[in-house]
């Protein structure tokens, strides 16, 4: 067995976790349910879009050497409907946004932009400047791909999924992710915690946290730091889930049994501690299979170490990009600090200016903190400071992605 290493910088940490990975396979699903899932395979479309020219404005389909008119109307043309008749010199069609264009017309004059005369015909009034036609194949040609594997599904993909007759969609299987809180001190939600208790509050985020990445949570009851207590919950959670997460038991107390009851339920240890504030003690271990997690306790470490290791874990198993989304903005306060071994994870609030200001954040136990956050910023390892004006990586929290 692969003893862990020293305390690895948490890009190399990253990159220990995604090698491990696999795709779990696909599956099909109806398209109603194929939203929030990660598309298996690329979409091809069966017909050009638009699948004809047609009318992109109610109004009139003429020849624009006719113009201005008068113009006599031979015909109406709803959307649905197939044209009739040719136009030819001097005629137009009254048509609809989204019929067919007839043939012979290679314009539409907008309604507003005409004028109805005494004896029935239609003359136009203003310059037309567009030909406000929507050509067939603009947007999609026939066996052009549409959407790409590995994206997530939202409702504008529905809609093309419909829009090229996708009814059951190729779409990757969710790994299951039992997850697993532990500590002598917790107790349930709407219990009223005595001398040294604290509600559970790190199962329901990783709850939040597991649904939001596309997986599929299953909540096992806190675990008390006892040995064997914790070897049957991590045995029977590895017996029917992909992935285990844990939160507390992982430090260097006299009750962080979970390194231990990894592996006793002979799960491979990759690493136990990362560089980096917080979440030092995060622990990684694998088997055939089957991901283990070991997160810190306090719940702002949990709530990053999910965000930094677990979610790109799960979206790499569902055959996704875990490359997290960042931007730049200009720092709006002077950071600074004294220890610079580990690097540094900070939240901050983005200021009506595009800048990211950091705020009084208390350190890993401090949850409300991040509801007032919109992302993080990292010191690196070695820097005492970072000025006021510089330029930053803003990591956006999930719900800003």
């Amino acid at each position: 067995m692969t003893e862990p290493r020293a305390m690895l910088a948490f890009e190399e940490a990253l990159a220990i976790v995604l090698a491990s990975a696999r795709f779990l396979g696909d599956e099909q699903v109806p398209l109603l349910d194929a939203a929030g899932r990660v598309l298996a395979a690329d979409i091809v479309a069966d017909t050009d879009q638009p699948p004809f020219a047609k009318s992109a404005m109610d109004g009139f389909a003429c020849r624009r050497t006719d113009l201005p008119g008068p113009l006599t109307v031979i015909e109406t043309v709803a959307a649905g409907a197939v044209p009739r008749e040719t136009v030819a010199r001097g005629r137009c069609t009254r048509i609809m946004t989204g019929a067919p264009l007839p043939p012979g017309a290679d314009c539409v004059v907008k309604f507003e932009d005409t004028e109805t005369l005494s004896d029935g015909t239609v003359r136009c009034v203003r310059n037309v400047d567009k030909a406000n036609i929507s050509r067939q194949g603009e947007d999609v040609r026939c066996g052009d791909i549409v959407l790409e594997r590995g994206m997530r599904i939202a409702a504008p993909h529905i809609a093309v999924l419909a829009a090229v007759g996708v009814s059951q969609v190729p779409v990757a299987r969710r790994p299951g992710v039992a997850i697993i809180a532990t500590g002598d001190e917790l107790i349930a939600v709407d219990s009223r915690p005595g001398p040294g208790q604290i509600r559970n509050s790190n199962g329901p985020q990783l709850t939040a946290q597991t649904v939001a990445a596309g997986a599929v949570p299953s909540v096992r009851a806190p675990v008390r730091d006892e040995a064997a207590a914790l070897h049957e919950a991590l045995a029977a959670a590895l017996a029917d889930s992909e992935v285990v997460v844990l939160s507390g038991g992982v430090s260097s107390g006299d009750f962080d049994l979970v390194p231990q009851a990894m592996r006793d339920c002979g799960l491979e240890i990759r690493f136990d501690r990362i560089a980096m504030k917080p979440g030092r003690p995060t622990t990684f271990a694998v088997k055939d299979g089957a991901w283990c997690f070991g997160l810190p306790g306090n719940p702002v470490a949990t709530f990053l170490q999910f965000e930094n290791l677990v979610r790109p874990l799960l979206v790499r198993l569902m055959g996704g990009d875990p490359a997290p989304r960042t931007f730049l903005a200009t720092l709006a306060e002077t950071v600074s600090r004294r220890d610079t071994t580990r690097q540094a994870w900070l939240p901050v609030r983005l200021t009506a200016d595009g800048g990211a200001r950091p705020f009084d954040y208390h350190g890993s136990a401090h949850i409300h903190a991040l509801c007032r956050a919109d992302g993080f910023i990292v010191l690196p390892a070695g820097a005492t400071r970072i000025e006021k004006g510089a330029l930053v990586h803003v990591r956006p929290l999930p719900a800003m992605h």
